[in-house]
């Protein structure tokens, strides 16, 4: 059963009952990311996640892991572009001490001097880690190709610069100017008592202030932008992007975008999987995933592959999209894609933690709340013409942007950056 509250400062209470579940899953989610940092706070959304767990007013960070370790429970946090959330999963029993443990560290962190210091050496290996990670670091390059300047192209972790360069006072005015209540949505599911739930949450929530700044919080949509990045590693593979233009979180085509998604390469089955590397053994890992934000989104293909067989994967792709643009899908391929876009969406929701999700993304997004049933119905709904209405609009135009990364010549640098520039 779902229910929704307003506390009177205008934090938001999404919960839903999950009786014949054992867990509950807390989630604390801020409507700010890295998206909505100035250039010299980039990073600071990411920082402040970290903080938070480093030590309250009655608990130091080793009581925070301990106390949430012997409730048999997990914490943790994610920032991303636009949110920045905490979160507790426990078993129903244990639902009060995971409130108080929560809302400790979320309203009352120390955000001491030291612990400051020792986080930004924790948060500069983080990105260290990033620039090792070829597959994560061609998708953060492949992120500013397509984003251009626009804020959702900077990394989320941030750079070493404003890393190095953060305060106390800094941290402080950033919370204080994007941690305001009608930014917060507290998202419960699992087991529990409604009536006590709620009763506990005004309680624990009722004297989070409001901000002192006066600033609205400016969002705008990017324009995004093709074009080709290639840079020179000494890897074993070429890790390869290509992106284009999708839409956002909340478009009425999204489902439409989901399944050609899921047909192009989003699972072992898809066009993309099947030929490249089932049919010609190019490559180990090749997918395509869907990056949704509020006011826009993007299609990214990855590939990592050897350097001789850039130009023929390339190729493949190139092809595997043209046919959706030009062809669309059968009406047996788009019955088994719904079929396993059901199948994953209703094993995805049999957990707590999921179903918090959904409930904190679904308020964010649109301010209600959709039911199952109500996803399979839309899903249900999506026909082979919308499909191929969506490939058309997505896949036809010049605004395609290339990024690759690892061992490739000169002579295919050159080439390429020609060919997509």
């Amino acid at each position: 059963m779902y229910r929704k509250l307003i506390l009177d400062n205008g934090i938001r209470l999404v919960t839903e009952q999950i009786p014949t579940l054992k867990s509950v899953t807390v989630g604390i989610w801020v409507n700010a990311g890295s998206r909505d940092e100035s250039p010299a706070e980039a990073g600071y959304s990411h920082f402040v996640e970290h903080m938070f767990f480093k030590g309250t007013g009655t608990r130091s960070a080793t009581d925070i892991s301990r106390e949430i370790d012997a409730l048999g429970g997990e914490m943790n946090a994610f920032t991303t572009r636009e949110t920045t959330t905490f979160y507790v999963k426990v078993l129903d029993q244990h639902l009060p001490q995971a409130l108080d443990l929560l809302s400790d560290l979320f309203l009352r962190s120390r955000l001491g001097r030291k612990e400051i210091e020792k986080e930004k050496q924790v948060v500069l290996e983080e990105i260290r880690m990033v620039q090792d990670d070829p597959e994560d670091l061609v998708q953060e390059l492949h992120t500013k190709v397509i984003m251009g300047r626009h804020p959702l192209s900077r990394p989320i972790l941030g750079r070493e610069s404003t890393i190095n360069r953060i305060s106390r006072q800094n941290l402080l005015e950033y919370i204080d100017s994007h941690y305001r209540p009608e930014e917060i949505v507290v998202a419960i599911a699992g087991n529990f008592d409604h009536h006590q739930l709620e009763k506990t949450m005004a309680r624990t929530f009722s004297g989070y202030r409001k901000s002192s700044s006066s600033i609205p919080r400016k969002r705008w949509p990017p324009e995004l932008l093709g074009g080709a990045m290639m840079k020179q590693k000494p890897l074993e593979q070429v890790h390869l992007c290509v992106g284009f233009e999708s839409v956002a979180a909340g478009h009425k085509d999204r489902y439409a975008v989901y399944a050609l998604n899921a047909v192009l390469g989003g699972s072992v089955s898809s066009r993309l999987f099947q030929e490249i590397r089932e049919k010609r053994g190019l490559s180990y890992s090749i997918y395509s995933f869907l990056s949704g934000y509020s006011d826009s989104g993007t299609i990214t293909v990855y590939a990592g592959i050897r350097a001789r067989e850039v130009e023929r994967v390339l190729d493949l792709v190139h092809r595997e999209i043209r046919k959706l643009a030009r062809h669309g899908i059968d009406g047996r391929e788009l019955k088994r894609t719904k079929d396993q876009m059901k199948g994953s969406l209703m094993l995805s929701l049999e957990s707590s933690h999921s179903r918090m999700n959904k409930l904190a993304k679904d308020e964010l997004i649109a301010g209600t709340h959709t039911t199952l049933e109500d996803v399979i119905t839309e899903i249900d709904g999506v026909t082979e013409q919308q499909v191929f209405q969506t490939a058309q609009n997505l896949f036809i135009g010049d605004r395609i942007a290339l990024t690759g990364l690892g061992p490739l010549s000169s002579r295919q640098v050159e080439g390429l950056s020609a060919k997509f520039s």
